[in-house]
């Protein structure tokens, strides 16, 4: 590392390794990981088709989610019309959606901003 002249412009480097150090930023900036990406809310809504212990065996078939944590999910959509089953990215979410959709279980994916 280079010492600085407290009289230069910070960010602004001086001598052959200005180059190399301008580009670090862009290339840093260009990736992405997906720990980066915006947040997206998976979203299970109250239907009158499915039975509830079915709905159940599927959210821990499908999801990380414990048998408690499932159940406790299912109740609060049969009570409140809807449940927040977790927040991902958006390819996961839209996937999610997907697999649910296959077992005939209404589920959502929406931004979590």
């Amino acid at each position: 590392m280079t010492e600085r002249n407290e009289h230069e412009p910070m960010g602004e480097e001086t001598g052959a390794s200005s180059s190399s150090a301008k580009s670090l930023p862009r290339k840093a900036a260009s990736s992405v990981t997906p720990r980066s990406l915006p947040p997206w809310r998976v979203i299970l809504h109250n239907d009158n088709v499915n039975y509830i212990d079915d709905v159940v065996k599927v959210l821990q078939k499908l999801t990380p989610l414990t048998k408690e944590d499932a159940v406790s999910r299912v109740m609060e959509a049969q009570n409140q019309g809807l449940s927040l089953l977790l927040v991902t990215h958006q390819e996961r979410a839209e996937l999610y959606v997907e697999q649910f959709a296959s077992c005939n279980i209404k589920v959502t994916a929406e931004p979590a901003t």
